[in-house]
């Protein structure tokens, strides 16, 4: 698989059509992630010790990787924001998998994670490479660091997952799903981390991430897709929220980042309709429905939604996680088995 960044390429296109400033932002980094998108995945580093390892480098505005040691696991704080929310930001990724899913890391075997800082000039985006996750620190306008985004970091991490457990082609409806499982995770793991409920979450992707002159709240909104942003320079949000408003288009790998608002909105409403902590219920189902062999036979949205419903159905309260998960995907408009 190819390295594929966190802001979508059509936010960057919109981008790149503004004023001087601002278009050069875009421009720039459209250009660094095109080059990223001709790149193989770099292969991960296994683990051989079970445990949290954490190791933080510093790529002072270089492109080169990956840039100088700042912080291992255990080392006190180094006053720089970038370098220890990164720290933070992959130990709440880590404590989520391994709390709630007894996950010993992404590989399941303690691999250590890893993590690049001040990547480039006003680079505005973030991306996993495979071995490492890597930080621009924005241009603090539209974006700000990227490290302060929790829900940022376990989406790319939730990347090195899916790698490891599913056979999910980066195109149309698959791809969809794939970004659509590192929306999940990664808004589980900022819900872990601040302990909220499903009423008490924001569901929001990417608001911690968004400057002062982004035009919305975020960069995805999985309660109410297509309503996160909306006014110049990046247009507005296009996610669907329904198969009826399914978008069809050779751009962003068959709408991957786009029509994954549909099965984010699914698993909203699952998790919404069985209450209490998105971690309790919606995320075990989803979480073995991503291990569950079906998956490397490339779904469609309405093959994924028929492996929750059976892995729901399995687990003890069948019944009614059942019928939540079968509502939510008639919800979405999604035909069922």
């Amino acid at each position: 698989m190819t390295i594929h960044a966190f802001v979508p390429p059509y936010v960057l296109n919109r981008m790149s059509t503004a004023d001087a400033v601002i278009g050069r932002l875009g421009r720039d980094t459209l250009a660094v992630d095109q080059v990223l998108r001709t790149m193989d995945r770099r292969p991960r580093i296994r683990g051989t010790v079970p445990g949290l390892h954490r190791e933080i480098s510093d790529a002072a505005g270089s492109q080169r990787l990956p840039g100088r040691s700042v912080r291992t696991e255990g080392a006190p704080s180094t006053g720089d924001p970038a370098a220890d929310e990164a720290y933070d930001g992959l130990g709440a990724t880590y404590r989520y998998y391994r709390e709630v899913h007894d996950r010993d890391s992404l590989d399941g075997s303690g691999g250590p994670l890893l993590a690049t800082v001040h990547y480039g000039r006003d680079y505005d985006n973030a991306f996993f490479d495979g071995e490492r996750m890597v930080f621009g620190d924005g241009d603090g306008a539209l974006f700000v660091r990227f490290t302060q985004g929790v829900d940022v970091i376990g989406h790319e991490l939730t990347h090195g997952v899916t790698a490891d457990e599913a056979d999910l082609p980066y195109q149309d409806q698959t791809g969809a799903l794939n970004e659509s499982i590192s929306d999940v995770f990664g808004s589980l793991v900022k819900q872990y981390a601040t302990q909220q409920s499903v009423t008490e979450a924001d569901w929001l992707i990417g608001d911690q991430i968004v400057g002062p002159a982004w035009p919305g709240r975020a960069l995805r909104s999985m309660a109410a897709p297509g309503t996160a942003y909306d006014g110049p320079p990046v247009g507005k949000d296009p996610q669907p929220a329904h198969m009826r408003d399914y978008v069809d288009t050779t751009d962003d790998n068959g709408g991957v980042h786009i029509n994954s608002g549909i099965p984010n909105k699914a698993f909203h409403d699952a998790a919404v309709a069985l209450g209490g902590h998105a971690w309790d219920a919606a995320g075990p189902i989803w979480y073995l429905s991503l291990l569950d062999p079906e998956l490397d036979r490339a779904p469609d949205f309405a093959a994924f939604a028929a492996v929750t419903m059976r892995i729901a159905g399995e687990l003890p309260d069948g019944t009614r996680l059942r019928a939540a998960v079968a509502a939510a995907w008639e919800g979405v408009g999604v035909p069922l088995p």
